[in-house]
């Protein structure tokens, strides 16, 4: 019988990343994409960690420039990452936004987490 393929939804996404020319991407590390974040560290991906959503959006939008295509992932701070997104959108770029968010059993079990309201969740 054939071993089955363990194929993560993190690892197909970092191989596509790769096939569709990445060779770095952006980011903000947080609770929500860890697990990614670890999964593109063992790829051929350069993971380049900015400060915040806002700046790692607009070091995509600029790569995007240079090379293309870029990508940028976060946990939470759409907010601050919409600005960048939206220009690199105006002017036609190809950016490749990932984001990241809580786990099913963390939303089920109503584990108290940040930017997560119980109020939210029946």
């Amino acid at each position: 019988m054939a071993k089955a393929n363990n194929v993560t939804v993190g690892t197909y996404l970092a191989k596509r990343l790769e096939q569709a020319g990445l060779r770095h991407i952006f980011g903000v590390p947080g609770d929500y994409v860890l697990d990614f974040f670890a999964i593109l560290e063992k790829s051929n991906l350069k993971v380049v960690c900015n400060c915040n959503e806002l700046n790692a959006g607009y070091a995509a939008d600029a790569y995007a420039r240079l090379n293309g295509v870029s990508g940028v992932c976060y946990g939470v701070g759409w907010f601050s990452l919409l600005n960048a997104v939206a220009g690199a959108f105006a002017e036609r770029l190809p950016l490749i936004v990932i984001s990241g968010g809580p786990k099913i059993s963390e939303r089920s079990h109503h584990h108290l987490l940040h930017h997560y309201s119980v109020h939210n969740c029946a």
